[in-house]
């Protein structure tokens, strides 16, 4: 059964509560009630978090997030109280290390697609629709939607998939008012993102928001706008009907399903170690995309 090759023992910490571990991140609680996220380096894909960890990702995708959460800071609140080392932590988490508030998390992805690929692509193929969203004849991998749409998903657990589910169903499981609250929210988020990105020669196809409530105030929580919780592609590569390059898991992916990996993705082994290589590629793709997005170098 999918889940964790090798399931990572948290860190103890004076003074943190370790909470749950995650596909890529720690989360514990300080003394003043307060959420401690630690941004590990493990990778997941095909509902496996793989043995082999890729080096710089956890800071890479905290600092980016938090780079995004400036960005984007009057269009929603965001849940970061302060990316200060907790005292008595270890040397290692500096720089991906974020102390947040503490939400009535909202138990929905909250998906925007511009772009028409992954499971959509897979449900246009089908029904012609997204999340019951009726879209054009003639779409094909890569196409740009007629406008962005809202496409939500419901939160799994490590080794299972989230499940796409229409807008009413949210509005069934959440209430009317919160969920139109999340579609406007992450629509928002979404175009002003989809904008920066394009001007800096990179498609924002689509992305996946978390929501939490302060009170009766929505807020952004967990990653923002990071390549594993995005699809970013190469503008000048971009070119429907085919799969996109990308700056995320592509070639972890694409090395995983070929020969040279020897492992049966339908099988009930867990996938291999990854080669030396394949780390490297991938650690470029995260570093190409934050210097691109945030126009400040990676060191």
């Amino acid at each position: 059964m999918p889940g964790f090759v090798e399931k990572p023992e948290p860190i103890q910490v004076p003074g943190l509560v370790h909470l749950h571990t995650g596909k890529v991140r720690e989360l514990y609680r300080n003394a003043a009630g307060d959420l401690v996220m630690v941004a590990s380096d493990r990778t997941s894909t095909y509902d496996w978090v793989l043995p082999t960890e890729i080096p710089d990702k956890g800071r890479i995708l905290t600092q980016l997030s938090l780079w995004w959460f400036d960005q984007i800071a009057d269009l929603v609140p965001h849940h970061v109280l302060s990316s200060d080392l907790p005292p008595g932590a270890p040397a290692e988490w500096e720089g991906r290390t974020l102390v947040c508030k503490s939400l009535r998390m909202v138990p929905v992805e909250c998906v925007a697609r511009g772009y028409l690929t992954g499971s959509g692509l897979a449900e246009y193929n089908e029904t012609r629709t997204v999340c019951g969203l009726a879209l054009p004849e003639g779409l094909v991998d890569g196409s740009e939607l007629p406008a962005p749409i809202f496409t939500p998903a419901t939160k799994a657990a490590v080794g299972e998939h989230d499940e796409n589910v229409s807008y009413e169903e949210v509005a069934l499981q959440v209430g009317a008012d919160t969920a139109a609250q999340l579609r406007e929210a992450t629509l928002a988020v979404y175009a002003r993102a989809r904008d920066i990105a394009r001007a800096r020669g990179i498609i924002l196809a689509d992305t996946k928001f978390e929501f939490g409530f302060e009170g009766d105030t929505l807020v952004i929580a967990d990653e923002v706008l990071t390549p594993d919780s995005s699809r970013f592609w190469p503008a000048d590569q971009w070119q429907p009907g085919r799969a996109q390059a990308s700056f995320d898991k592509q070639f972890v992916r694409d090395w995983l399903t070929s020969p040279a990996s020897g492992w049966d993705r339908k099988g009930e082994q867990p996938p291999p170690p990854l080669p030396e290589e394949i780390v490297a590629a991938s650690r470029a793709k995260y570093v190409e995309a934050y210097e691109r997005l945030t126009g400040t170098s990676w060191s």
